[in-house]
């Protein structure tokens, strides 16, 4: 599991999830992405608001008011997760967040998922405590990050926290940017995997923020992390 980290809120951790999973998808990749951030939930909304990827093979499309299945019901096994390949599945976060144990929940997820499927969390931003139980289940951490002075050293902060709970960071990826400083690597202290541009209100509806996303899921795949996925 890849845990989809940053510094603050708004530095495109859920558009990455699920750009980053629709790029796997389009690779033939059983992707599961599940939302982490359970007290601000919004990757299932984000995916039913995009609608239809017209890059992916199928009909990926879900109106607004769509139910998702749940972690908790993945990991109960009430919902079961089996992944296809023409669109990413979208664990939504549990109804009662607080009557849950998150770090339950995350470290029963990998099991719950098929062998070789990606799979993504969309952690919460920042330091908070939230923020460990992801991080604690993923194997490694992908931190996403604008180029923004403030966000960068805290994009370092949450890079920093991974590597202490075990889930070194296996790169990162600027959002709102075609080229990255050489610096940047150097301050996360890991590689930069992807730039993804600007796409204004609506990024993952954009094809060039889409070749980014095909981008940087062809170079995670390249990775130690991705090995044992099943991509094409």
């Amino acid at each position: 599991m890849i845990a989809v980290a940053g510094g603050k809120g708004g530095s495109g951790k859920t558009t990455t999830t699920l750009g980053l999973a629709r790029a796997l998808s389009r690779r033939g990749a059983p992707v599961v992405a599940a939302d982490a951030d359970w007290d601000l939930p919004n990757l299932a909304r984000l995916a039913a608001e995009t609608g239809t990827d017209p890059t992916l093979p199928g009909d990926e499309h879900r109106a607004e008011g769509t139910e998702f299945r749940t972690v908790l019901g993945a990991v109960r096994g009430t919902e079961p997760v089996r992944p296809d390949r023409s669109a990413p599945t979208v664990l939504a976060a549990p109804d009662a967040p607080r009557s849950v144990d998150a770090d339950a929940a995350f470290g029963a997820l990998d099991g719950a998922t098929p062998e070789g499927a990606p799979t993504l969390l969309d952690s919460p931003a920042g330091a908070s405590p939230d923020v460990a139980a992801p991080l604690r289940a993923a194997d490694r951490a992908l931190i996403a990050t604008p180029l923004r002075r403030a966000a960068l050293r805290d994009a370092a902060k949450t890079a920093a926290i991974a590597r202490r709970l075990d889930c070194p960071p296996v790169g990162a990826v600027v959002i709102g940017a075609t080229s990255v400083p050489d610096r940047v690597g150097s301050l996360l202290g890991c590689p930069v995997l992807g730039a993804i541009p600007d796409g204004g209100g609506t990024p993952l509806a954009d094809p060039t923020v889409r070749s980014a996303y095909d981008d940087l899921a062809s170079r995670l795949g390249e990775t130690a992390a991705a090995s044992g996925w099943q991509i094409a």
